[in-house]
Order: structure tokens, then C-alpha cells, then sequence
């Protein structure tokens, strides 16, 4: 069993507390937690002393002494507010706050949980480059850094990750999927089942080639059979879906060449 947990920006919408904006201004910036000055988006921060702080209630509420893996969450969206120079900089704060955790056994791994950070076109705004990343790791902690993973969605209707060359490795442009395995890294998927829109409708083609039993359970087949997937994240919130989820982990990924088949209709 693996622990993973991310830094959220606010508290979760199904435990916000009476008045939000009181809760965040004495719980984190009254404290010193937090300097405004910090936030971007009036709420998302990622800072070394709030990264600290949320580590160590995450090690709490779990009742771990070492996470496994902590995510950065939704990093991109600093990008609304600042340059990209100033992220660079903050990037590399965090970095190296996280760095010290793992050298006090605080966590394992970090890593980034993403939306549109690298499914969009370099250039956007939200566009971060991974090799770039990387590199900021190993200024902080030189090859053996602890910035292994990314997350970001992937799905049947977000297959940008496989499909889209936006990174820039090298004197390549190349598939995110594909640069992080040239990295060294794991890429953790999203949104599975597009946030249950693909539960139902989905083409008769795709159930032809992927061969299982209903569309919940193609999906989640296209979404773990991709080259370079690490794993692919469901969200369930009752048994009966966790049983029927579980089903297509019993059995093989989809050969490549089958699952390739899918993007070759497409273009055709």
C-alpha cells in the first residue's frame, strides 16, 4: 500500500468551515503560516512554510511518519498571477522545502498534480515544461533529487498526454508521457472516467478493441493500458463501485497494438 496525498489550496468544499475567508486568514496568514504576498489566485500557495505546515498535518490526519508521495497541487495555477520567472523561483522554494522533508524522512517522493499544466501547447499560459522542472530538482538536490512523479488527466476524451508533442527534450518535441520515461519519472493519471462521463455511450468500436464488458470498464482499460502510465486514478465513493473498478485490474493491460488501434480510427 502506498500513501499519496497532495497541498491543497483551500479547505475541501464537503468540510468548509461557516466562513471560509475567517478560517484561512486565522488559521494560515494571522499565524504566519502564510504571507499574502505568497498567494495567487487569492488562495493558492505553495510556499515553504505553508508546504511544511500541510505536510505535517497530512503525516497527522494519516498517522504516518513518512508519506510516500506528496503532491504539489494545481502548481500551474500560480502562472494566472505571477511571471514565469517569478514561478521559476518559487518552484525552486518549494523544491527545495520538499527536498528537506524527504532528508528528514518527512516523505519519500514529490511530485505535481496537475490539470492543464502539460496537456496545453508551450507558450500557453498554463504550460509548464517538465524538462525544466527537472532541471530546477536537480539544482536543488543534483541527480539523486526526489522529484519522481507527475499526475495529470488522461483519459478518452484527454488523451493528450500520448498525443500531443509539447515538450521539449532534447532537439525533440515529444509526448509528456514520453519525457517522463526519459526522465525517470511516473505518470499517474486523472480523471479515468472523465468524472463519470464515460460510464455509458462510449462508440461500440472502443469496446471492439479493448474487449471488456461495458464502457466503465473499456475506459479504464484505454486509461491503464497507456505506454508509460504508472497507474490511473478513479474517484468512488461507494463499494459497488470500488468491486466493479477493480475488475479490469484483474486482467492484462491491452496489448499496444491493439490499444494503438484506437488513435489509428481516429485519424482515419
Amino acid at each position: 500500500m502506498c500513501s499519496v496525498t497532495k497541498c491543497l489550496s483551500a479547505p475541501r468544499r464537503d468540510n468548509l468551515p461557516p466562513d471560509p475567508r475567517a478560517y484561512f486568514l486565522r488559521e494560515y496568514v494571522e499565524s504566519g503560516i502564510v504571507d499574502p504576498k505568497e498567494l495567487a489566485g487569492g488562495m493558492h500557495c505553495m510556499a515553504p512554510n505553508y508546504l511544511h505546515d500541510q505536510l505535517g498535518r497530512s503525516r497527522k490526519n494519516l498517522g504516518l511518519e513518512t508519506i510516500d508521495l506528496f503532491h504539489l497541487h494545481n502548481p500551474e495555477t500560480q502562472l494566472a498571477d505571477v511571471s514565469p520567472e517569478v514561478f521559476r523561483e518559487r518552484l525552486k522554494r518549494a523544491f527545495s522545502a520538499l527536498e528537506s522533508s524527504a532528508k528528514a524522512g518527512k516523505l519519500r517522493y514529490y511530485g505535481m498534480a496537475t490539470w492543464n499544466a502539460f496537456r496545453v501547447a508551450e507558450g500557453s499560459r498554463d504550460f509548464i515544461s517538465l524538462s525544466t522542472a527537472a532541471e530546477i530538482a536537480r539544482e536543488v538536490a543534483g541527480d539523486a533529487h526526489h522529484f519522481r512523479f507527475i499526475q495529470l488527466p488522461f483519459n478518452l476524451a484527454m488523451p493528450e498526454a500520448y498525443v500531443f508533442a509539447n515538450q521539449h527534450l532534447g532537439k525533440k518535441n515529444v509526448s509528456v508521457l514520453n519525457a517522463a520515461e526519459q526522465l525517470g519519472m511516473g505518470v499517474m493519471g486523472s480523471a479515468t472516467l472523465y468524472q463519470g462521463r464515460l460510464t455509458e455511450g462510449l462508440p461500440p468500436s472502443i469496446g471492439h478493441v479493448l474487449g471488456m464488458k461495458n464502457d466503465s470498464e473499456n475506459a479504464i482499460q484505454f486509461a491503464r493500458s497507456a505506454p508509460g502510465m504508472t497507474t490511473s486514478l478513479i474517484g468512488m465513493g461507494h463499494r459497488e463501485h470500488v468491486l466493479a473498478n477493480m475488475k479490469p485490474a484483474l486482467l492484462p493491460p491491452a496489448r499496444l497494438e491493439d490499444w494503438q488501434k484506437l488513435f489509428s480510427a481516429r485519424e482515419a
